[in-house]
């Protein structure tokens, strides 16, 4: 399972809350519009295909950065919340 730190710009509010209520689906939200997403590499291709259908490319923007296993533990967070943690429970 691979870590995706996943950003997005979206200035549309309709389209904005379907990608953040697509993203929910796939990990969690860490500020408002950055999400730490686990996926495998089918559910990435899956992700980035939802993403692709809801976004307006010529206004959107969305960034997904992998972040290996030692680049996962070298995250420093100021203020409140973890750094990247993989899901107890992966069920597909």
């Amino acid at each position: 399972m691979n870590c995706f730190l996943v950003t997005y710009d979206i200035p549309h509010d309709g389209r904005r809350l379907k990608v953040a209520t697509a993203l929910e689906g796939y990990g969690q939200r860490v500020q408002y519009s950055v999400f730490e997403v686990w996926v495998t590499e089918p559910m990435q291709r899956e992700l980035i295909q939802t993403l692709e259908r809801l976004i307006e490319s010529g206004e959107d923007s969305v960034r997904l950065y992998r972040l290996c296993a030692a680049c996962q533990g070298q995250v420093t967070v100021l203020g409140q919340g973890d750094g990247p943690q993989a899901p107890g429970v992966l069920i597909i």
